[in-house]
């Protein structure tokens, strides 16, 4: 297997890649098509290639693109996994779910966010309830969302952003700009003010595919956060309890908890993690994210910032459309050999455990 023919320069390329990975590699496949297109006005959807008996009653998920462009990365691990032939001789009672692009249209659109613009990671809230409140996030709205890119308004942006990580250090303000809020639809990590298709459509597969599991393990590939190519494992939960301990046993010490402070990631709510929870609620579920870093932190944020400007204020078809385009994608896709290496060697050694631990073998 080449490992450069995984990889994709599109989300169509992608999606081709990986529904004829499945099917050559005897797949139960389903689509759910999304009511959107793509850029050229192609077909968007999210996939499935299941492996194992329906009954089954363990269950290893691996997901990507829950934040769109994100999904060049789990994309790519995704087909290597299928030509590597993971899903060969699964243990009795076994099955695997490979779930590509919980969020096609920000994939296809190369955007992090969902055609709501909302970051689904953030949009598995109870909306019966009262949301959670970011104080830290509102403080600092106004300077994420300048009225332009290339003016004074930036400029004065850029200024207050400086002297806020100054005087309150970088962890404070990527923790107030990335732990998610909900009062700002036109701002970043917005997580909605009700559910998204995303959302619906994966509680929709997971009452149609997992209903009978019992014993549920999910890897959900990001990028964007930590050293240029590693990969943080991380528990988007407390660092205790029957799934974090879980976790630990199966991976090690390299879990990293948000809540516990030795994550690079901020602590965040209404995740993933608690969507496959809640719709498998009988299962006894261990749900983990693989994060690999791509470039430094600040970066990545002028990138998410200048990409939430075009879409709000700008013109796609012009030079500092497509420049802003090239950043955010450089921001969420290492895309190089070497760094496509790093990623895929990762990612056989992380499900490869999980899948161990989640069998026993």
């Amino acid at each position: 297997m080449d490992l450069a023919d995984c990889f994709s320069a599109t989300y169509a390329e992608a999606r081709a890649k990986f529904l004829a990975a499945a099917a050559a590699a005897g797949a139960e496949q389903k689509s759910y098509p999304h009511p959107l297109t793509g850029p050229e006005g192609g077909e968007l959807a999210l996939d499935l290639a299941w492996f194992g008996p329906r009954e089954a009653s363990r269950v290893l998920v691996l997901s990507s693109a829950t934040h769109g462009i994100e999904g060049f990365c789990g994309s790519g691990c995704q087909v290597g996994l299928l030509g590597n032939g993971l899903q060969d001789g699964l243990p009795p009672d076994t099955a695997l779910l490979y779930v590509h692009a919980h969020n096609p249209h920000g994939f296809a659109h190369q955007r992090r966010v969902t055609e709501e613009n909302v970051d689904l990671n953030r949009n598995f809230a109870d909306f019966s309830q009262p949301l959670p409140q970011n104080p830290g996030y509102d403080e600092i709205h106004a300077w994420l969302v300048p009225a332009d890119w290339d003016g004074p308004a930036r400029a004065a942006a850029d200024a207050a952003i400086t002297g806020y990580i100054e005087e309150r250090g970088m962890f404070a303000f990527q923790a107030a700009v990335s732990g998610g809020q909900y009062g700002h639809a036109d701002g970043l990590f917005f997580g909605g003010h009700e559910k998204t298709w995303s959302r619906r459509t994966i509680e929709t597969l997971a009452g149609e595919w997992l209903g009978q599991c019992r014993h549920l393990a999910v890897v959900d590939f990001h990028t964007g956060l930590g050293p240029r190519g590693h990969g943080e494992l991380i528990w988007s939960d407390l660092p205790r309890g029957a799934g974090y301990d879980r976790a630990r046993a199966w991976l090690g010490d390299e879990v990293k908890s948000p809540e516990g402070g030795d994550s690079v990631s901020a602590i965040v709510k209404g995740t993933i993690k608690t969507g496959y929870a809640q719709a498998v609620p009988d299962a006894e579920a261990t749900i983990i994210a693989i994060e690999y870093g791509t470039v430094p932190p600040l970066d990545v944020l002028q990138a998410l910032r200048a990409d939430n400007w075009l879409h709000l204020h700008g013109e796609l078809d012009s030079d500092l459309g497509r420049s802003i385009k090239r950043d955010i994608r450089a921001a969420f896709y290492g895309e190089d050999e070497e760094w496509n290496a790093m990623v895929w060697d990762r990612a056989q050694e992380v499900v490869g455990k999980v899948l161990q631990g989640l069998t026993g073998d």
